[in-house]
């Protein structure tokens, strides 16, 4: 049966993707943006054509991460809609590059309430539905930058991100007593097919970065030719979204707890196998081994 789905940030790059792919694969999907009739009309436009031209049910919502208001008014037009809310796909994100020390302490809180805090409003939206029904999927859309390799310049979207994934990992626990499973894809840097690099945002203070490009000349740009250089050419962003509609359909109980997409094996998936087992060891130790599955409905 097709599942009822929003995904956050989803006017463009993995959301965008993941959105198609998923309404492809027979379910009704909310592709959640913010301004959708400003800059994003576009964007609207191009899903309602997708959605008929594919005779598909992909629909747009107005969704600002940013906002509670804005989040509890679209899982109210989720459920005012289509009835029910089966997955919650937390994917949007900001990026900045540059170095770290030019940032203020403002534009790193700025970044951690778009790709932290963003999803506690969506969750606090939406949780209440899912915990009621017993039943559902929190899926995460993570960054290999947690636990694999790490190059500098974009230390402030790699610290909002780690913070993501830890955030993750106390809710599956928090929420397998009720039914509701997660999972974490973790896509790896993947520099074409989604606008990351391109719409990144840098530090507005100006000040401290010709000391750091004495030293430093051309980084970012490096970084980003050596990132692309990695990855297989034939390793393309869909290969996130694919890995999203998998998770999707595979049957509720037996969702893996993370999944990698990373051409570039950047060292994430080992290091992460390690800290996912040992996470698993000590909640057996503590005698919470419970919370490492979700619970079946009660009723």
């Amino acid at each position: 049966m097709g599942k009822t789905i929003v995904i956050t940030g989803a006017g463009s790059g993995f959301g965008a993707l993941a959105a198609r792919a998923l309404a492809d694969a027979g379910h009704t999907v909310y592709a959640a943006m913010r301004d959708t009739a400003g800059r994003n009309a576009s964007r609207v436009a191009e899903a309602e054509a997708y959605a008929a031209e594919r005779q598909v049910d992909l629909r747009t919502v107005e969704l600002d991460v940013l906002s509670q208001e804005s989040a509890d008014a679209a899982v109210a037009t989720v459920l005012s809609e289509a009835g029910t809310l089966d997955v919650v796909v937390h994917n949007a994100g900001h990026m900045v590059t540059g170095p770290t020390e030019a940032f203020t302490p403002e534009e790193l809180a700025a970044v951690y309430d778009t790709n932290v805090l963003g999803t506690q409003r969506v969750n606090r939206a939406a949780l209440p539905h899912l915990r009621a029904q017993e039943h559902g999927l929190v899926l995460w859309i993570g960054s290999t930058s947690t636990r694999g390799g790490t190059p500098p310049y974009l230390a402030p979207y790699f610290a909002a991100k780690a913070a993501m994934d830890a955030l993750a990992v106390s809710y599956a626990a928090e929420l397998a007593r009720f039914g509701i499973e997660t999972t974490i894809v973790v896509p790896g840097a993947f520099t074409s097919g989604t606008n990351h690099f391109a719409t990144g945002g840098h530090p507005a203070e100006q000040a401290v970065l010709p000391a750091y490009e004495e030293r430093y000349a051309g980084l970012m740009d490096q970084v980003a030719q050596r990132l692309a250089a990695l990855a297989p050419a034939d390793a393309p962003a869909s290969l996130v979204a694919d890995a999203i509609v998998e998770v999707v359909d595979t049957p509720p109980g037996e969702r893996p707890f993370r999944v990698h997409v990373d051409p570039a094996n950047d060292g994430s998936e080992e290091v992460s196998r390690v800290a996912d087992r040992i996470r698993a060891e000590f909640l057996t130790r503590i005698g919470l081994d419970d919370l490492l599955a979700p619970h079946r409905a009660t009723a």
